[in-house]
């Protein structure tokens, strides 16, 4: 399924709510839709597991993504941001362990799309803890008392 195609064919709920100015946002809820065509190559009892595990972990991203986008702290934010992270890591390692199953090009794609992702996640969860680290002013200090006591 081609990006652009996809993107057409999704209801305005979805190209209307800010979050989807994300661009991550954007990559990570086209991943789940692949991953969704995916799991039906896996569909063999056999492979359920692998299946379950692979669409899970790659749906968790989005998901993670619109509540964090959705908080008020950049705390927060950066908390699920970091969610998402280690459920794209974790759909790399899924999609990695199919790649018997779902062909070596498949798979690569797919990982590439997650480092993508990947580096987005990292740069925004950056962004947000370096917005609240505790600092001071440049207030000087005046000890010379407490050292006389």
């Amino acid at each position: 399924m081609e990006y652009q195609n996809w993107v057409r064919n999704l209801p305005p709920e979805i190209t209307e709510d800010t979050v989807w100015n994300l661009k991550v946002y954007r990559a990570a809820l086209y991943l789940s839709e692949l991953c969704w065509a995916d799991s039906q190559l896996l569909a063999d009892k056999r492979h359920f597991s692998l299946s379950d595990q692979l669409f899970k972990s790659t749906g968790s991203i989005s998901a993670n993504i619109t509540e964090g986008y959705s908080r008020n702290s950049n705390k927060e934010k950066a908390r699920f941001y970091e969610i998402a992270l280690g459920s794209a890591r974790e759909s790399k390692d899924w999609n990695f362990k199919s790649r018997y199953i779902l062909g070596e090009n498949l798979s690569l794609d797919r990982m590439r799309l997650l480092t993508s992702i990947i580096k987005l996640l990292l740069t925004m969860i950056n962004e947000k803890r370096n917005s609240y680290r505790v600092s001071e002013s440049n207030t000087e200090y005046i000890i010379d008392d407490l050292e006389n006591n």
